[in-house]
């Protein structure tokens, strides 16, 4: 198993040096990634790995799919990462584990190999981390449903094929009982997508408006129970979390090599860097940092793998991963000096991008909060 998921990296890292790190730049540049780098990642099998085979995918376990997050954060390019993550690991998984066997069958294996891009639009102008404010609706209307509205910050939105669309289906129960999920194809009529937000960090990435404009979808579109979107969403948010966290710490780890590299070489006082007692210290501060985060990670997988993961734990780990991760950025770049503020050295786009791991897949304090109930419980 262990050389199994190695000999896994080597090939996903080999895919980043030869795919993916000669046009990152001017991707970064862009705004934007190509939409065949879709299709590359699913030709090398790099796609909803954890998929059973039935479903297109090669029937692997989390720690696989948690490689190509590490491999993907570790390179710093998070913002094709963050895009990957969001497809495999969070819109396959919702409809592996609550689609109807003609919902899988019509939308995996697309999805694990790059013909279909999978996105979740959760996210409205007036709703973030309270997601029963939700303001889209899916009206009855004979066998089907219409759907209204309009989502903000959606990953993978211009890219996207089939999105999953949380609305509200019972305005008179509140949103924890009153929410849908629905899949919708990027083809249906009334579907629009907006502008592809600027960002200022995680540029490659496109992260965009969506909006619903008397959308006519059946019932079968639903994804779950009617009415019972919220649960659903609950039960997949511990594994959404994780892989936010087992990334971070993946990222600090970049960081951390990319900086350690750096001082050996830069010159000070007639010295290199990594001579200076500071420059030591702080290296040795992030260091453990990162290990101690690393331990907890390796842990929480454990516990996903066999079930055990809760919402306080996966809840623990973002917070925590995340908030290391910002820490870690903030002291590398801070030993770069002048040239870590220059976007030509990788720990500056390091340091932007850390800052939206501490918003998305749910607040620092949000976390919080979750922690501190189950903790007074």
């Amino acid at each position: 198993m262990n050389e199994e998921l190695e000999l896994f990296r080597t090939t996903v890292q080999r895919f980043i040096q030869a795919e993916v790190m000669p046009h990152y730049e001017r991707w970064v540049r862009e705004e934007i990634f190509p939409r065949d780098v879709w299709r590359k990642l699913g030709e090398q099998g790099l796609l909803c790995v954890d998929l059973p085979e039935s479903y297109g995918g090669a029937g692997a376990d989390f720690l696989f799919s948690m490689a190509i997050t590490e491999a993907f954060s570790r390179a710093n390019c998070g913002a094709i990462g963050g895009p990957m993550a969001v497809h495999s690991d969070i819109v396959a998984h919702y409809l592996l584990n609550n689609g109807s066997e003609e919902q899988k069958r019509a939308y995996l294996p697309r999805m694990a190999s790059g013909e279909c891009v999978g996105a979740i639009a959760m996210t409205e102008p007036g709703a973030g981390s309270d997601l029963q404010a939700v303001r889209t609706t899916a009206r009855r209307d004979g066998d089907d449903y219409i759907i209204n509205g309009s989502k903000t910050f959606i990953t993978n939105g211009q890219h996207c094929d089939m999105v999953i669309v949380v609305a509200r289906t019972d305005l008179d129960l509140p949103g924890s009982r009153g929410t849908t999920l629905f899949l919708v194809d990027a083809a249906t009529p009334g579907f629009e997508r907006g502008r592809n937000l600027e960002k200022i960090g995680l540029h490659a990435s496109d992260t965009s408006e969506l909006f619903f404009q008397d959308i006519r979808v059946p019932a079968s579109a639903i994804l779950g129970e009617l009415d019972r979107g919220f649960a659903v969403l609950m039960g997949e948010l511990p594994r959404e979390r994780l892989a936010l966290a087992v990334g971070a710490v993946a990222a600090a780890e970049g960081i951390l090599a990319e900086t350690a590299a750096y001082v050996r070489e830069r010159q000070a006082f007639g010295a290199p860097l990594a001579g200076l007692q500071n420059t030591r210290f702080k290296l040795a501060e992030v260091a453990t940092d990162i290990r101690i985060h690393r331990s907890f990670v390796e842990e929480c997988k454990g516990l996903l793998l066999s079930g055990e993961l809760d919402t306080a734990t996966a809840s623990m780990a973002k917070l925590a991963c995340t908030e290391m991760q910002g820490r870690v950025a903030d002291t590398c770049l801070q030993l770069f000096g002048g040239y870590g503020y220059m976007r030509e050295y990788g720990v500056s786009r390091a340091f932007v991008d850390a800052r939206v791991q501490r918003i998305y897949g749910g607040t620092s304090e949000i976390m919080k909060e979750l922690i501190s109930r189950d903790v007074l419980a």
